[in-house]
């Protein structure tokens, strides 16, 4: 196993941080500016944009996408420094070059499911950043990390399919851009296999029967930068049977190669945000004094920043180690090692930032600093594409197995 950066990682490395330095820290103030002036929150701020047409001139674009023909053509150990990067401004820097979820997975999907209509109609619009989209899974009736217990029902009536169902933490969904869902429910309820029930089906976000009701709360914050977290019902509404992705029955199999990707993409942010945690930390440690001293010499806080600098180096050599495996053995080849970097990475980056808090008092809950937004949005993973436990569960699964 070799990680060292290849010539290409290297160039889009020192791209992509300058870039950050230059363009992405001064909009972040900016843009919590021109939100507040816009008629609705959920409306993109101007210097947005103008980031993402920078990003593009610069060809820091679709960086995530490995396939060469949609995207910059990386393989997952190339985009991983690059997406650590982004994770330092997470509610900015993703959306700017266009790498943001949910529509990194969604153009995924496309990709590699869609026919060439639903690629022209949708995926040319989201790889050009014309448009955003989501990904409505999740349901409040049930536990939803198990799949199988989704119960929006997708039902066949003559060229038509008609969908009923409620979802919600619909991500970006909030976002006025937000022009299309890719929708997983039920073809085949009664079914005897549980994961070929269901399907998915790409639904404009104008169909009659859609309802966008509400933004979901995160930790009391909207998230704005991200589209926001939505509640979206689904009454009777009806799509042409053409809007299928793959096949009937085919759902459950698209969100398992959804969901790989997307799970080291997360973790590769999170390795960015606890860089940015310990950054803050050291500065706030040697600009502070309390009790005669600076708090860089109080022993608590030298032991939080070393144990966060061992932490971090631990996750980023787990997190290559598995991009490696997805670019050798393919997604389920790497199976065990993309559950392993999801269960320790959120887990271990909520502590670094919990300590960042802890070291700036009272500045660390605070808006005029990003670690508490941070803290909620890495909180918030040790849920978002299967919680915990699951992972945990089906890891300890396959190891026992050995022994049986």
């Amino acid at each position: 196993m070799d990680f060292a950066f290849d010539a290409r990682t290297e160039e889009l490395r020192a791209k992509l941080l300058a870039f950050m330095d230059e363009y992405v820290y001064p909009a972040e103030a900016v843009a919590e500016e021109q939100r507040a002036a816009l008629a609705s929150p959920w409306d993109t701020p101007v210097v947005v944009e103008e980031l993402k047409a920078e990003a593009r001139r610069q060809g820091l674009w679709n960086l995530f996408l490995p396939d060469a023909e949609y995207g910059a053509g990386l393989t997952n150990l190339q985009y991983a420094p690059l997406a650590e990067i982004t994770g330092r401004s997470p509610h900015l820097a993703p959306t700017a070059l266009n790498c943001a979820a949910p529509d990194t997975g969604n153009m995924e999907v496309l990709a590699q499911f869609a026919d060439e209509r639903q690629k022209k109609q949708w995926l040319e619009p989201l790889l050009a950043g014309e448009i955003r989209s989501a990904f409505a899974m999740t349901e409040p009736e049930v536990a939803s990390s198990d799949a199988t217990n989704i119960t929006t029902l997708i039902e066949r009536d003559g060229d038509d399919y008609v969908i009923t169902g409620r979802k919600w933490y619909i991500s970006g969904a909030m976002n006025p851009d937000c022009k299309i869902f890719i929708v997983m429910g039920k073809t085949d309820p009664d079914g005897a296999d549980p994961r070929r029930q269901q399907s998915m089906v790409l639904v404009p976000r104008d169909t009659p029967g859609v309802t966008v009701k509400r933004a979901m709360q995160v930790f009391g914050y909207e998230d704005h930068s991200h589209g926001g977290h939505a509640e979206v019902v689904f009454d009777h509404a009806r799509v042409p049977v053409s809007n299928l992705i793959g096949e009937e029955g085919g759902g459950f199999a698209i969100a398992q190669a959804r969901l790989g990707p997307g799970r080291i993409h997360h973790c590769m942010r999170l390795i960015g945000m606890a860089e940015r945690a310990i950054e803050l930390m050291c500065r706030r440690a040697v600009s502070r004094t309390a009790f005669g001293k600076a708090l860089a010499q109080q022993g608590v806080v030298q032991n939080w920043i070393a144990d966060a600098r061992v932490a971090v180096e631990q996750l980023r050599l787990l997190v290559l180690k598995t991009a490696w495996m997805m670019d050798t053995v393919g997604n389920r080849g790497a199976h065990t090692e993309i559950q392993a970097i999801k269960i320790a990475t959120p887990r271990t980056v909520v502590e670094i930032l919990d300590r960042a808090i802890q070291l700036h008092g009272a500045g660390g809950v605070s808006q005029d600093f990003p670690l508490a937004e941070l803290y909620a949005s890495a909180r918030t993973l040790m849920l978002a594409d299967g919680p915990d436990e699951v992972h945990q569960r089906s890891l300890a699964r396959r190891e026992l197995k050995k022994y049986l």
